[in-house]
């Protein structure tokens, strides 16, 4: 196992190098620069601020740079909010997407596996068809058109719930919902194909030959195999919910990460969002790195 987790950590820095090459490249391939947004300036003083920044070095250089930085496990400055560095940033509004990512996941799961299990227990059955078209139509609407219908219906309608801000736990049942609803419509299709194949199992039939109850089959043997695929989708559903997260907590304007790297994008702050991507990327490899490691607590039969 250790040999394992080893290799795995070893894989995961090329990747992490590719994506801070492309991130970095990428966001200086836009058009603009970070200070765009001021107020014209004699060159002589935008001179002087890309020599500070160093951003008249060439490329190369500059990635060097802020390589040697991130090794330090500095971020470097935040070019607009300049009284914060990048990771007193990423320290402020990382708890609050946490937070969001955290009870959205938390909600796909419950929720998808219910759902899934509901479905494949009524197989071909209009409860079945229901829930299955359900998931269909979760699938295909994205979360940033769900997110907006939500506001209208919930918020602007029925006055049930606030349409944005933080604050009480009502601030974050729409946004929570929002993130959570295609990764339940996935989960929740994943989970009745899957106990489908468990059910029909050998193990499964003796076990209702034994004479035990339903409830007790589904809890103690079926559902820990049948979650083989779903803990395979976590990595996928991480990223889709963190990704999400960027778009949903500007609709909703609740000051998470995200919200700080669709600002950073917008006013070219690179350091930010570099920072962003580097930290969720890292945040994504751990992720995937942990349910490597559950296959094998889940599933003995799986190989290293």
């Amino acid at each position: 196992m250790l040999s394992f987790a080893f290799r795995r950590l070893l894989t995961a820095i090329p990747t992490l190098l590719v994506l801070l090459a492309l991130a970095f490249a990428l966001i200086r391939v836009a058009p603009g620069g970070p200070f765009d947004a001021e107020r014209t300036v004699p060159p002589e003083i935008q001179e002087r601020l890309n020599e500070t920044y160093y951003l008249d070095e060439p490329l190369w250089m500059q990635f060097g740079r802020y390589l040697g930085g991130l090794l330090r496990g500095d971020f470097g400055p935040s070019f607009q909010y300049k009284d914060f560095t990048v990771t007193e940033l990423i320290a402020a509004g990382f708890p609050v997407s946490l937070q969001l990512g955290g009870l959205a996941m938390l909600l796909a799961l419950l929720a998808g596996v219910s759902i899934g299990t509901l479905a494949a227990l009524k197989q071909n059955s209009r409860v079945d068809h229901i829930a299955m078209s359900a998931a269909m139509t979760g699938i295909s609407i994205p979360n940033f058109v769900l997110a907006p219908l939500l506001v209208l219906l919930f918020a602007v309608t029925l006055r049930w719930l606030p349409a944005g801000g933080l604050g009480t736990w009502q601030n974050l049942v729409l946004p929570v919902i929002a993130l959570a609803l295609p990764q339940i419509a996935y989960i929740s299709r994943l989970t009745r194909g899957s106990m489908i194949e468990v059910l029909r199992s050998d193990f499964i039939r003796t076990a209702r030959a034994q004479g035990l109850p339903m409830l007790e089959v589904l809890i103690v043997h079926a559902l820990k195999p049948a979650l083989v695929p779903i803990v395979s989708y976590l990595g996928p559903a991480t990223a889709g919910i963190i990704t999400g997260s960027v778009v949903i907590e500007q609709i909703f304007g609740v000051p998470g990460l995200g919200r700080y790297f669709v600002q950073g994008a917008v006013n070219r702050d690179y350091t930010l969002v570099m920072g962003v991507v580097v930290f969720y990327g890292v945040l994504i490899i751990v992720f995937n790195f942990l349910v490597d490691l559950a296959y094998r607590w889940l599933d003995p039969r799986v190989k290293l």
